[in-house]
């Protein structure tokens, strides 16, 4: 038997596939992403996505 999702765990699961679509799309164009590293936002190349 299958557990139910909690609604917190179909928000996170959506926010998941997000990401990943957000930075396919962001390599596909050349775009940079922003991440948040040591306390600063940084902006990673589309070539070391």
């Amino acid at each position: 038997m299958k557990k139910r999702m909690t609604m917190q765990d179909k928000a996170e699961a959506a926010i998941k596939v997000a990401v990943r679509k957000a930075i396919a799309e962001h390599k596909k164009s050349g775009r940079p992403i922003a991440i948040w590293e040591n306390g600063r936002a940084v902006n990673v190349p589309a070539s070391k996505i």
